[in-house]
């Protein structure tokens, strides 16, 4: 028995290594080419001096005046090769990162659905109530380019479903620029759903109102829950009818456009990298690792001469990191691909996903992955798959041999967090597989499981008192479930220091009570297609404070058991 429960944990973990990198002589060399574009890229970075005048600024200082909030591509385009041929029409691009490509405004009337404060202000350092201008519906939308803008669309290429897709590119996004806030943070602005680019291939350039509810509302749901993200500062929905078959099934349904204003410190993604070395780009390959490594790696030295090593054992400790925290929280991407994932380990590009509801490793939250490539088990597989070609990518050879063991000992100490173990023993890797093979046996809640195991004492467990705990009711009828509870009280008995409310505080703080279940998102996506978008601004508020219990929620049953319909809804890559 311990053996397979052992294997289910090792399908579930996720952690980090710094492995072994041979670099080959293309990216050993001290070529000065090489070096000249690290150079140049260190010389633009922000001077201390302009760093320290923002700080000099009141923070509560907000801009008031869109007209004065001002981006730029200038850094961007100083150190980047940029396409020869302007136009959005769709076109193998060859020899650049970016096509300069300008967005095509949304069909009014223009609303706005939704507004992350905590992004408006924390970190456009705007005032809310530009939001409600119709300057911003424009600028938010792609009707009218920020002060400092060019537009531009990113190429990458990417491994989709195992298979090199070739050129992909932002077919429907475009990078306004970036801004750089009061706390020497430079974040990048990008619009998506804005219109065709040159890498639009045969789709439209839109985005849905449903796709672009769950990419609103999941990133500052995953940015809550504490896993790194993009963030999403405001929904915008129009009138301009877009034709989708959401299902591939020959059922053609006229939906309305939406567009999302979306922020990252980066976009740059694994295919970024990859497109370039497919196409014998070698140049321009390591042009955009220098600047990479040189913005957003800053701990290694441009004059390294082993900085590709570095920077790729750290996108294999961040990727690890970044599933393990995937994984503590029942988060499925759904299309994992190359071309989704950030070098940066944040989550991006939301699509298909889904949250657990009932535990089940085989959960797949994409109707159009017919082989469960990306199912909620298999995550940490296609992470390395990943990664290994990212490593073709960089032209280098690897050794991974710890990969495994340490990927197994990072979600180990996770769990062993949700479960409020302090220290070590031998038996923990036992205790939560039990767990674990309990919960999909009786089909039992991954998020309320863990929540209410959080929420009652000692004392109650001992006595299996779990009155309006429908989720350990759920799992307190496995035959085994007392074997399991004897184990877990010993194992805490031992933590003789441990206060019961101390206990209950920590997993409470890593246990949220509240995700974005489908059929929440579902529920507010049905009301925003009808112009209503309570349903939205309620489940943004919840999900800012996933660990609090909130009196509204209660109330929407966010955290009762699922409705029946729940077990119908699909997503797709149609978006």
């Amino acid at each position: 028995m311990w053996n397979t429960c052992r294997a289910l944990v090792l399908a579930l973990v996720a952690a980090s290594n710094f492995p072994r990198v041979h670099v080959l002589d293309c990216f050993q060399s001290a070529d000065t080419d090489c070096y000249s574009h690290a150079n140049a890229a260190s010389s633009s970075r922000p001077s201390s001096s302009a760093v320290k005048s923002w700080w000099n600024v009141s923070f509560s200082n907000l801009t008031r005046d869109l007209d004065r909030f001002i981006v730029s591509c200038e850094k961007l385009l100083e150190s980047l090769p940029v396409d020869d041929v302007n136009g959005n029409f769709v076109r193998t691009v060859k020899n650049c990162v970016f096509s300069k490509s300008v967005p095509t405004p949304l069909r009014g009337p223009l609303r706005l659905a939704a507004v992350s404060k905590d992004v408006i202000e924390g970190i456009l350092e705007l005032d809310v109530a530009v939001t409600q201008s119709e300057s911003f519906l424009l600028y938010a939308s792609g009707g009218r380019l920020l002060p400092g803008s060019v537009p531009l669309a990113h190429r990458y290429g990417g491994h989709q479903f195992g298979y090199w897709a070739g050129q992909l590119g932002d077919g429907r996004a475009h990078l306004l620029g970036q801004y750089l806030n009061r706390k020497g943070e430079v974040w990048e602005l990008q619009i998506k759903g804005s219109g065709k680019t040159p890498y639009s291939r045969s789709g439209d350039g839109r985005a849905v109102i449903r796709s672009s509810v769950r990419e609103f509302l999941c990133s500052e749901a995953m940015h809550f829950l504490g896993i790194p993200t993009s963030r999403a500062a405001s929904l915008i929905v129009s009138e301009e009818p877009v034709f989708r078959d959401q299902f591939y099934d020959g059922n053609v349904k006229t939906e309305r456009g939406a567009v999302v204003l979306r922020l990252a410190k980066s976009w740059f993604r694994i295919g970024s990298l990859e497109i370039l070395s497919e196409s014998g780009e070698i140049d321009h390959l390591r042009t955009l690792l220098n600047f990479i490594i040189d913005k957003h790696f800053t701990f290694i030295s441009a004059d390294d001469p082993e900085k590709y090593l570095v920077f790729y054992s750290t996108v294999v400790n961040g990727t690890a990191h970044l599933i393990a925290q995937w994984t503590s929280v029942g988060f499925a991407h759904g299309v994992f691909n190359t071309d989704n994932f950030s070098l940066l380990s944040i989550t991006i590009d939301y699509g298909p996903f889904g949250f657990l509801e009932s535990y089940d490793p085989n959960f797949v939250p994409n109707t159009s992955d017919d082989e469960g490539r990306y199912r909620m088990g298999a995550q940490a597989e296609a992470g390395l798959f990943n990664l290994e070609k990212l490593l073709l990518a960089l032209r280098a050879k690897m050794i991974l041999n710890e990969y495994t063991n340490v990927y197994q000992m990072r979600v180990l100490q996770i769990f062993k967090t949700k479960l409020g173990l302090l220290g070590e023993d031998e038996e923990d890797n036992d205790l939560i597989a039990f767990l674990l093979k309990m919960m999909e046996d009786t089909q039992s809640d991954f998020t309320m499981t863990f929540r209410q195991l959080s929420e009652v004492s000692a004392n109650q467990l001992g006595s299996m008192n779990f009155t309006q705990m429908w989720a350990l009711d759920d799992l307190s009828s496995h035959k085994l479930f007392s074997d399991w509870l004897n184990m877990y009280l010993l194992r805490l008995s031992r933590q003789q220091s441990d206060r019961d409310l101390d206990r209950l505080h920590r997993m409470q703080s890593v246990n949220p009570r509240y995700v974005l279940r489908n059929w929440m998102a579902e529920s507010a996506i049905r009301k925003a297609e009808m112009n209503d978008f309570s349903g939205v601004e309620l489940l943004l508020h919840i999900l800012s404070s996933p660990f609090v219990t909130q009196h509204t929620a209660e109330e929407a049953g966010y955290a009762a058991r699922p409705p029946v319909w729940a077990n119908r809804l699909k997503v797709s890559c149609s978006s």
